[in-house]
C-alpha cells in the first residue's frame, strides 16, 4: 500500500519521527525571502509612484543598469601582477599595480599575468610529496639530467633557472607563446645540452661552472628572444654536476690524486719561488766579486809592467847600480821583520864562537823557519 503523507509520515500525524516527537527548530527562524520580496516591491513602488513600466521607473531602472555597468570596469592589479587591457581582443595598454579602471564587458576585458614574479624552473630534478619524512624530497630525473660532454663522457647535471617576464614584454608572453614553463624548461635543457656538448668533461666538473652557467643563461636569453617570448632569463644555477652514479667513486679517487699533484705542485713552486731568488742573488754577487778581482788583478799587473819598465830603464843606464839597489831592497824585504845576529868575520871576531837560538828558533812558524835560519847563520 503505497505511503500517503497525511500530516505526520508514516508514523502519525503531526510533527512526530518514529521515536515519538520529531525534532524542533533551534535558534533564530531564517528570514522569509516572499516577505522580503514584497517589501522591496512596495519600497519600489513609493519611489516610482507611476509603477515599474511607467517612464520615469523605466528611465530610472535604464540609469541604475548602466551605472552598474559602467562600475564593472573597475578592477584591482596586485603588487605582483600587471594588468594587459583588451579591447576587442586587441591589447592596448599595460596597467601597473593598484586600483584601475577600463570600458566595461564587452568593450575592454583585462588580463592579469604575474609578470613581476620571478618564477623558478628546475631541469634534472623534481620535487615529490614524501610522506615519510612529512615533507618534499628531490627525486632526479635521469632522462633530463645525463647529457654527453664533448670528450665524448657522461655528466649528471642538474640546475635550476630563474625567469620572469619582461617590463615591456608581456604583451608578447601573453600571445606569442601557449606553454611558457614548458617553453623556458625545453629552452633550457636544449641550451644545457649544446654548452655541454662543446665543453671537456674536467672543466665542467671543476673550475667552469660559473662560465657554463654565464653562457647557458646567455644562450636562453638569445633563443627566447628569437621566439618573441617576453621572458627574461634571470640566473642559471648549476644544483649538482657529478659523473654517473655507476663510476662517481672512481672519478672520485681520481679527483683525489689530482689534488694531491697540484699539492705537491704548489709546494714545489713555492720552494722554487724561495730558493732561486737567492741563488740568482749568490750568483751575482760571485760574478761581481770576480769582476773586481778582475779588475784588481789587471790593475797590479799594469802597475808592475810599469815598475818593470821603469827598472829596466834605470838598468841599462847604470847596470851595477841598479843591480846592488835591487839586492838590497830584496834583503830588507826579505830580513826585514826577522831577529839578526850580524857576524862581521874580521879578525876581532876570532875566537868568537857563533850563537845560533834554537829555542827561538823552534818556536818561529815553520814558513818562516828557513828566513830565521838564513838571517840567524849570515
Amino acid at each position: 500500500m503505497p505511503w500517503k503523507n497525511q500530516g505526520g509520515g508514516p508514523w502519525g500525524s503531526g510533527p512526530k519521527g518514529p521515536w515519538g516527537t520529531g525534532p524542533q527548530p533551534v535558534g533564530p527562524r531564517p528570514p522569509d525571502l516572499e516577505d522580503l520580496l514584497r517589501r522591496g516591491q512596495d519600497r519600489l513602488q513609493q519611489i516610482m509612484p507611476g509603477g515599474y513600466f511607467s517612464g520615469i521607473g523605466i528611465t530610472l531602472i535604464l540609469l541604475i543598469v548602466v551605472a552598474l555597468w559602467l562600475l564593472s570596469g573597475f578592477f584591482r592589479v596586485q603588487s605582483e601582477e600587471q594588468g594587459v587591457v583588451l579591447r576587442f581582443g586587441k591589447h592596448v595598454r599595460t596597467v601597473d599595480p593598484g586600483l584601475n579602471y577600463h570600458l566595461p564587458y564587452p568593450i575592454e576585458t583585462v588580463l592579469l599575468p604575474k609578470a613581476l614574479r620571478v618564477s623558478t624552473i628546475s631541469i634534472g630534478m623534481t620535487l615529490i610529496d614524501d610522506p615519510a619524512r612529512r615533507g618534499r624530497s628531490i627525486r632526479d630525473v635521469p632522462e633530463e639530467s645525463l647529457m654527453l660532454t664533448g670528450d665524448e663522457n657522461i655528466v649528471d647535471v642538474d640546475f635550476t633557472v630563474l625567469w620572469r617576464i619582461k617590463p615591456n614584454g608581456v604583451g608578447n608572453f601573453l600571445f606569442n607563446i601557449q606553454n611558457p614553463e614548458g617553453t623556458v624548461k625545453a629552452v633550457a635543457e636544449s641550451a644545457m645540452r649544446e654548452v655541454i656538448g662543446r665543453s671537456n668533461i674536467q672543466p665542467i666538473l671543476t673550475g667552469a661552472r660559473t662560465q657554463t652557467e654565464s653562457t647557458v643563461q646567455d644562450l636562453m636569453q638569445k633563443t627566447l628572444d628569437g621566439y618573441g617570448a617576453g621572458i627574461q632569463i634571470t640566473q642559471v644555477q648549476m644544483q649538482k654536476v657529478d659523473p654517473p652514479a655507476q663510476v662517481i667513486d672512481a672519478f672520485r679517487d681520481v679527483q683525489a690524486a689530482r689534488a694531491n699533484l697540484e699539492q705537491l705542485q704548489n709546494e714545489a713552486q713555492t720552494y722554487a719561488n724561495k730558493v732561486v731568488p737567492e741563488a740568482r742573488g749568490k750568483a751575482a754577487q760571485i760574478l761581481q766579486a770576480a769582476e773586481g778581482y778582475k779588475e784588481q788583478a789587471v790593475a797590479e799587473a799594469k802597475g808592475q809592467s810599469a815598475r818593470f819598465l821603469k827598472v829596466y830603464e834605470e838598468y841599462k843606464k847604470a847596470p851595477d847600480v841598479t843591480r846592488e839597489r835591487i839586492y838590497l831592497e830584496t834583503m830588507e824585504r826579505v830580513l826585514g821583520g826577522s831577529d839578526k845576529l850580524i857576524y862581521d868575520g874580521g879578525p876581532s871576531g876570532q875566537g868568537v864562537v857563533p850563537y845560533l837560538p834554537l829555542n827561538e828558533l823552534s818556536a818561529k812558524k815553520p814558513t818562516t823557519t828557513g828566513q830565521q835560519s838564513s838571517g840567524g847563520t849570515r
